[in-house]
């Protein structure tokens, strides 16, 4: 059984109701709007963020879900769903999961109207039903994410990232959404702020693991979803350039900015930058501080009783840090 199935095994039921209850949740009476939305379910990826909705709420309750929990998955999804299709028409990508994207198949101005009506369908789905308290959660991590999108474009031009603002960026722009998954699986059972307060940081810590071991990819030679010096070629600071240049001589800092600004195309000089971030533990840096990350998220499940559901988590943490895509 691969990884993934051992942490779905506890919430199996759980993901085979939501598929349909999601799939149901995006329905409309416009039928080029269906066509694209089934070709969006028949192509999910993991599910993580369902699966950490599920996981949260049962491990805070004792093994309790209910109609607010299917909802805040379903609103999580649409939402998460949405910024995708935004994501490659903004990146102008043709491919996602393997697959062609939306944009691809239907030209950009079909996908970015795909987007907003994602997004309206999972805000509506909450203000229907009256769950005005897990809209909070989501509102707040979508305003988020766009601030943490816009600040990653903002400081690449000038390429003066510090290890602070860089941590600022990924806990918006990717360890809001994580959270707020938690932060909801506990809400929609519990009352209890100081637990759900407790599951969002956990959820934004994993985040955080999460993105810098995306960032790690960069450096390896592994076959995985992307090819390695994608971010050096976009001028994105990672945290493996990020250390390296914060602790590097300054002419080896000019070289290295200018190669990132002036030569981020030449294949042979993108090289000459990745080898220059291992030999000077840009990697190792960054895995010290991934680790750290995850040891962070896993205390704060030590006060919660043993469980299927709290054994599954602890595997979705390890998981996130040793994938290989």
């Amino acid at each position: 059984m691969n990884i993934t199935s051992q942490i779905k095994q506890p919430i199996f039921n759980e993901m085979e109701l939501f598929e349909k209850k999601f799939y149901e949740s995006m329905t409309s009476k416009v039928a080029l709007l269906n066509r694209i939305t089934y070709y969006i379910v028949n192509r999910k990826g993991k599910q993580m963020r369902p699966m950490f909705v599920f996981l949260t709420a049962k491990m805070v309750s004792a093994g309790m879900v209910n109609e607010r929990t299917y909802r805040g998955a379903c609103v999580i999804e649409l939402i998460h769903t949405a910024t995708l299709v935004h994501d490659d028409v903004v990146d102008d990508s043709n491919r996602r999961r393997g697959f062609f994207s939306i944009n691809a198949l239907w030209k950009n101005k079909i996908a970015v109207l795909v987007g907003d009506y994602l997004l309206s369908k999972g805000l509506l789905l909450s203000i229907d039903n009256g769950d005005f308290d897990l809209l909070r959660i989501i509102s707040v991590a979508v305003r988020e994410m766009s601030e943490g999108e816009l600040l990653q474009i903002e400081k690449a031009r000038r390429l003066d990232i510090t290890e602070e603002v860089y941590y600022e960026i990924i806990r918006k722009k990717t360890a809001t959404l994580i959270a707020a998954c938690c932060a909801l699986g506990a809400k929609s059972v519990l009352e209890d702020e100081i637990q759900v307060e407790n599951m969002r940081k956990f959820g934004e810590l994993i985040g955080m693991a999460f993105q810098i071991k995306d960032d790690l990819f960069d450096y390896t030679d592994d076959a995985i979803g992307k090819p390695t010096g994608i971010d050096i070629k976009e001028q994105k600071m990672t945290l493996p350039l990020i250390h390296v240049l914060n602790n590097c001589t300054s002419k080896e800092k000019s070289w290295l900015i200018n190669s990132i600004k002036n030569h981020n195309k030449d294949k042979k000089r993108v090289k000459e930058v990745i080898t220059f971030v291992k030999d000077h533990n840009g990697l190792l840096y960054a895995e010290q501080k991934m680790a750290q990350f995850q040891q962070e998220a896993l205390q704060l499940l030590d006060n919660y009783p043993q469980s299927a559901f709290k054994d599954a988590l602890i595997l979705m943490v390890n998981y996130v840090i040793e994938r290989k895509k």
